[in-house]
């Protein structure tokens, strides 16, 4: 059985590339970036393609079984995601693991979130067998932030004071590669959350603690959060964010107990805390430091 990865070498995929690794299968990765594919593990096959150039998709799903699917966040990233789709029902495949998001009620309105549901649809319409992975907010979006938390001592992100059951990417991946190589989870679609729901300030405390010095939330300010983010995206993901930003300080996103037990079930066992996450990066921020110093 041999599975194509979507999306294998950015920083999920690469870990649902390991995780089928580890369980032996055949892993075809697909990019559009020669370099890229230079560096794949051991034994994986890579192959050049572009989810925006459909002339590309068939030999890169030719003899593929399983597909791992997860595309950037884009313009057109509704687009890229139903010629995937395309391309799988041409080529036979028999499962699919879709990446999606977390969409509680009101959250359509984000665009990057709005722009994968037509992809959802049609995973779900394409008569092959399949496993909808939503996931929450990104434990590992933090380590783009170790300037601001390291050098200035705030948590930057504006995600506010409802909360928010952050996960643990890691997770994702087991969750992904699961459903790849086991049955029982086809037709199923699973939101995949961390243990815990995390505020702003919750988040500053986390990162005080294990850090042993202030590190203080900035705040729900989205001017100025927008302002700051200028150097670091382009003006539409800025727009996009900000708009997420908004939901997640009026509504929180939080995961249900049903939901957050239907995941454990998936992954295996319990999901990683956040607080070990930050007690792990902690040690390595610090060890940068001190050889820095």
């Amino acid at each position: 059985m041999k599975t194509l990865v979507i999306g294998g070498t950015g920083m999920v995929g690469s870990m649902v590339v390991a995780g089928l690794i580890k369980q032996r299968a055949a892993v075809r990765v697909m990019s559009d970036a020669p370099d890229k594919l230079k560096k794949l593990p051991t034994g994986v096959e890579g192959v050049r393609a572009d989810l925006d150039d459909v002339d590309t998709l068939p030999a890169a799903f030719d003899g593929i079984d399983s597909v791992f699917l997860l595309n950037t966040v884009g313009l057109g990233e509704t687009d890229e995601g139903l010629n995937a789709v395309s391309a799988a029902k041409a080529a036979k495949v028999k499962k699919t693991v879709y990446m999606s998001v977390c969409v509680p009620k009101g959250s359509e309105r984000i665009p990057h979130f709005r722009s994968k549901l037509p992809v959802e649809q049609a995973v779900r319409e394409s008569g092959i067998a399949y496993t909808i992975l939503r996931p929450n907010n990104f434990f590992q979006n933090d380590l783009w932030l170790k300037d601001a938390i390291m050098q200035y001592g705030i948590y930057p992100l504006p995600i506010g004071e409802r909360g928010l059951n952050r996960v643990d990417v890691r997770d994702i991946a087991e969750c992904a590669v699961n459903a790849l190589m086991k049955s029982g989870h086809e037709n199923e679609t699973y939101e995949v959350h961390g243990p815990d729901t995390l505020t702003g300030e919750a988040i500053a405390r986390t990162y005080t603690r294990h850090l042993g010095r202030e590190i203080r939330y900035n705040g729900d300010d989205l001017n100025a959060w927008a302002e700051n983010a200028k150097n670091m995206m382009p003006e539409f993901l800025i727009a996009d964010m900000r708009i997420m930003y908004e939901f997640f300080q009026a509504n929180g996103m939080i995961a249900p107990k049903d939901e957050l037990e239907k995941m454990k079930k998936l992954l295996g066992k319990e999901p990683r805390s956040f607080d070990a996450f930050v007690k792990e990066i902690a040690v390595m921020w610090r060890s940068k430091v001190a050889k820095a110093a």
